[in-house]
This record gives structure tokens, sequence and C-alpha cells, in this order.
């Protein structure tokens, strides 16, 4: 017989009371009237121009933050966390390029993007690409991609922003209640047996809180909330790096613990529960009464009676321990029988169990041989991350906003080493937390809020739990609001106003904005009711794909002469299809097929260079007068002086 249980992690509300709670209402009450007063500057300015861009107003601290904190999605808070959790002191290496990724994007493109969209009036990307080209077509074929990859994105951010308020809610007696009446209300729908009734209450409660303050304010409500939500991002890490390292016994007791770890068995396990009514959730803990007992985790929910479900088996000597000891905190339930133990081998990387993958590149990788991060693949990520961050177009659109050059190379210094100051204490802190919460390989996305539970636990602080928790918040909410407003600006400016109704009233354009936003947010909201599993492969699938696309035919059509409309729509054209090909051709968002070892960006990003450089020469070269109005400037006649 077996003595099997349910984890209990610390929630926030086992953890803290209410206090958390309040700190983060606070925070969430201090966005919405960010964008109240943003409402007030759109009754007195150019509607399309001050709610898609601020009035190309955005001084530094503005830029540098907005800049940063769009970047700083909810997969530099959720999926890298999940990463540096799953394959060790490996994601340093993964992400080092993120570091000069502002030096690429601002320093090539900032400059002459915002004297190009200046000069046409352009508001959005295929504002730009429509003017520069002199085709709405490629406005229309801009837009649509754009759509597509952005909606793809904006499930995974929604997904992010439900885990973070399941974790922060906790056993509130109100959202137990709510997820109750949820919960009846699906078992009479098709969505009962595929949606966790906490996980859509959390889900629609975000989505309808992001859509009300996007809507509401436009750009400036997006750029000052961005603003504060960068604080607090940066505010959120720092606090949380000197409590993980303390907590863990300093870095040289950490480092040498993950040295000797060894990642956990994937398992197979016929389990049967006592009762004949209750699922076995997710991340429920088991033992055997052997001695010494083998410990499991569920990584699927059982049900009930006698099944067969996919499970971890914690097999590190230093983990068992912890348990054991009850320095982990891992309660046990006792109505769950295991009848047998089908599988449980070890990960392909490194094999036979043996230790140091944590700390050793390529890192441990349950089903990769290789590894997680070969060299040919850490190539294609440094690229990744520093040119392909380029061809963003959610960062294009903030560099057609800054107010002057001075502007634009102060803040280029500024977001790098905001960006340090994140990414690096990011990967200390989580490889800490292979230390305080064994067992995440089974829901990883939910690492960053359950570890910021965890640290502020062990110190009885509870009002700060709700900070360090607004601080993934605060990432997802600033990449949200940023994408649901370039996805409305591209619908209703090029599409509607550009292509259907150019004499349309301010009034017409007000309503069709705020109706995509909304129409927008609430299909997004739908589709993230069954997201994919891993947040980060999402984020990587949609960046990856918008450079292939973007970078291009941007850079190109702003630096180089002889780009013609022709070379611009293959090379957009040519980059999507090699990189969707490749991710069809694999298994997934995770596992896309990798030519010679290297990463779809690289190959997209590539195969589009060369389509607008072959095509651009095999088509007649532009008009001159577009030339000279892009490329030239017009110096004023001075008269000859007089005798």
């Amino acid at each position: 017989m077996f003595d099997s249980s349910l984890p209990q992690l610390p929630t926030m509300f086992a953890a803290a009371g209410s206090s958390a709670l309040i700190t983060f209402c606070v925070y969430t009450l201090a966005v919405f009237g960010l964008a109240a007063l943003s409402s007030r500057l759109l009754k007195s300015r150019d509607f399309l121009n001050e709610y898609f861009l601020g009035s190309r107003s955005l001084g530094v601290w503005a830029l540098a933050l907005t800049f940063a904190a769009t970047s700083a999605s909810g997969g530099s808070f959720t999926g890298f966390p999940s990463k540096i959790y799953s394959h060790g002191w490996v994601l340093a290496l993964w992400i080092g390029s993120y570091m000069i990724f502002p030096i690429c994007t601002m320093g090539l493109l900032g400059k002459r993007i915002n004297q190009v969209s200046r000069k046409t009036g352009a508001i959005t990307v295929p504002d730009i690409f429509r003017d520069r080209f002199q085709s709405p077509s490629f406005s229309v074929l801009a837009t649509s991609l754009i759509v597509f990859f952005t909606c793809v994105n904006l499930v995974g951010q929604f997904k992010a922003g439900s885990m973070i308020l399941q974790t922060l809610l906790g056993e509130n007696d109100v959202y137990i209640s709510a997820r109750s009446i949820v919960g009846s209300f699906l078992q009479a729908s098709w969505l009962q047996s595929t949606v966790d009734p906490g996980y859509l209450l959390c889900l629609v409660t975000f989505g309808v809180a992001v859509i009300i303050y996007t809507t509401w304010g436009g750009f400036h409500a997006v750029v000052w909330t961005d603003v504060m939500q960068g604080v607090v991002m940066v505010f959120g890490v720092i606090i949380m790096l000197p409590l993980a390292i303390s907590q863990v016994g300093g870095m040289q007791n950490a480092t040498e613990e993950m040295a000797s770890m060894v990642a956990p068995h994937s398992a197979k396990i016929e389990i049967e529960v006592e009762s004949a009514e209750v699922k076995v959730p997710l991340g429920t803990w088991l033992r055997t009464d052997d001695v010494p007992a083998r410990v499991f985790r569920l990584a699927a929910a059982g049900q009930p009676g006698t099944t067969v479900v996919d499970a971890i088996e914690i097999v590190d000597a230093g983990d068992l321990q912890r348990i054991q000891s009850g320095k982990v905190k891992v309660e046990f339930a006792q109505d769950v029988a295991i009848h047998a133990i089908m599988e449980s081998k070890s990960a392909a990387f490194p094999s036979n169990d043996r230790p140091g993958g944590y700390v050793t590149a390529p890192g441990p990788h349950a089903e990769l041989e290789n590894g997680f991060l070969p060299m040919s693949l850490a190539f294609s990520m440094f690229f990744y991350w520093a040119i392909s961050g380029t061809g963003q177009p959610s960062s294009m659109v903030r560099l057609m906003a800054f107010h002057s050059t001075r502007t634009l190379r102060i803040s280029i210094a500024t977001v790098a080493v905001y960006f340090s100051c994140i990414y690096f204490p990011l990967v200390i802190i989580f490889c800490c937390a292979r230390l305080l919460l064994p067992g995440m390989e089974v829901e990883s996305d939910r690492i960053m809020p359950q570890m910021a539970v965890t640290l502020t636990e062990n110190i009885g602080a509870g009002w700060l739990a709700g900070l360090l928790v607004a601080a993934p918040f605060a990432a997802v909410m600033s990449t949200v609001d940023s994408f649901l407003l370039m996805i409305s600006s591209s619908v209703v400016r090029d599409l509607y106003q550009r292509n259907i109704n150019p004499s349309a009233s301010r009034k017409t354009l007000e309503r069709m904005s705020y109706i995509c936003t909304i129409v927008v947010g609430s299909g997004v909201v739908f589709a993230a009711l069954n997201p994919p599993k891993y947040l980060q492969d999402l984020i990587v699938y949609v960046g990856s794909g918008l450079a292939a696309c973007f970078l291009a035919p941007m850079s190109l059509g702003l630096y180089w002469k002889r780009m013609t409309t022709a070379g611009a729509i293959s090379s957009m054209l040519v980059g999507f299809l090699c990189h969707l090909s490749l991710y069809i051709a694999g298994e997934g968002f995770d596992k896309p097929w990798r030519p010679f070892a290297l990463d779809p960006v690289v190959i997209g990003i590539g195969s589009s260079f060369v389509a607008a450089f072959v095509i651009s020469f095999l088509t007649p070269p532009p008009p001159k007068e577009l030339v000279e109005k892009y490329f030239y400037t017009k110096r004023k006649k001075t008269s000859a002086p007089s005798a």
C-alpha cells in the first residue's frame, strides 16, 4: 500500500492574509488612474496621432521604459524563469545578447524610422510600407501578418496573466466562491473537461481589466503605465535577488548543490482515487511506503477510478532530503493509491543520471540528447535576441514616437542597463528556485509567482508578496496593452481609413478604434481557453516570425534606394513562408525543424534578405521622385550676394 498526497505549496493568502491583495489592488488602481488622465488628452488633440502615437512627444524616460516594458513581456517574467528553472545556468548564455538588443534596434532603425514617419505622417508600420513603396496591397499584407502574429502572442500573454492572478488570489474566500460558481456553469457546458474554473475566472478578469484601460486611454495610457510597470519590474527583481540568495545559503552553496543535482525522471504511474467523483489535480504529490520512499508529482490530472497518468519522479538526493526534512513544504494527501510504477526514465541529457547538467552547457533536457543549448543553437539565439528583435513592429512603433535625437541616444544606454538589471538577476533567482521549489517541472510557467510567494512567506512579509507578484503581472500587462493598440491601429488606420473610408470623421475613427480593441481582446480571451503548455516557446515563435517578415523590408526600405515594391513584398512573403514551414515540418512550437542545427529565425531572416535583393535587381528600379523624397534633402536656394 502507498501513502499519497495533494501538494500544498504556499499560496498568497495562506501565507500573508489579505495584505498582498491590498498592495496589488493599489497598483491596479494606479493603472486605471493613468488611463483616466490619458483619456483627457484625447479630447484636445488629433485623435489618431494622439491615440496611437502620443503626438510623437516621448521623452527619455518615457521612451526607455515603454520600450523596455513592452519588450519585457510575460515571456520575460513567466516563460524565461520557467526555462531557467528547467535547464539551469546555461540560460545566461541563451539570453546574453538581449543586453545589446536596444543598441541594435534603436541604433539601427531609431532615427531613420522617426524621420520617415514624421515626413509622411505615418502612424503605423504598414503606413510606412504603403507610403515608401506606394502600394496599398503591401500595407494590407503587413497588417494581416501583424494581426496574425500579435494575436498568437496575446494568447500566451493572457495565459500568463491568468496564472499570475491564480497564484495571487490563492485561498481568498471570495475567489473560492466565485470559482465554485464558474465551475457549476462549466459542468453544463462543453468546456467542463478542458478548462479549469479558476483559470477561466482569472483569465476573464485579466482580459476585462486590460481591455478597458487600453481602450480608455490609448497610447499615452499605455506609455504611462509602461513607465510605472517598468519601475515595478526592476524593483521586484532587485528585491527578490537578495531574498533568494540568502534563503539558499549563499551563491556558493547554491552552485555546489546544483552541481550535484540530478534531473527528475519522466514517469508513468497507475493510480487509484478512492472517491469516484473527485479528479486528482495536476501537481499532486505522491510517495511510496518503501524505505526509502519514492516521490512522484503528477504532470497531468488524474481521473476518478484507476488511471495511468504522466508524472515526474524526484530522484535527486538533495531534493529528497529537503522534502523529507520539511525544509520544502510539501503535503501528501491520503486519498490516492499507486498501483504500479510503469515507467521512470532519466533525462536524455545528461543521461544515466549524471550530475552537473544544471551548471554547465548545454543544460539538461528531458528529450533532446544534445541538451537544451548546443553551440549551433546558442549562435541562433544570440542572433535571435540581438538581430531579430530589430524586426519587431511593436518596437518600431515606439521609435516613431520619440521627441528628439538626444532622447534616442540616452534611451539606448538606459534600456541596455535596464535589461542587465532584469535578466542576469533572474538567472540567479530561478537557479536558486531549484533548491526552494523542487518538482515545478510539471507546471514550470508558474514558477515566477510561486517563487515570489515562497520568498515572502519565508520572511513573513505579506504586503511585499503583492508587490513581487505585481512585477510579472506588470510585464504581461505592458505587452498586452501595446499589442492590443498595435492591432487596433493597424486595422483602423491601414485597413479602414486608408482603404475603405478615407474621409472618416473623428467620431467614427474613435468608435472603430474602441470596437476593434474590444473585439480583438475578447477573441484572444476565447482563444486562451486552451493555450499551449510552454509560454516561452510561443514567444520565441512569434518574435522570430515577425523578424523573418519585417526586418528585411523595413531596414532595406529605409536605407537602400534600389529596393523595389516587388522586392519588399517578396521579402516579407518568403520570410513568413520559410519560417512557418520549418515549424510545420517540426513537432510544434517547442520542436521546429532546424536544418544544419540552426533555428528557424536564422533561416527565415536570411531567406527574406536574399529574396529582397534578388527580386529588386530583377525588377525595374523605383521612380526617381520616390527615391528623392526619401533619400535626398532639398536645400533652400540662397540668392547671390549683391555686388
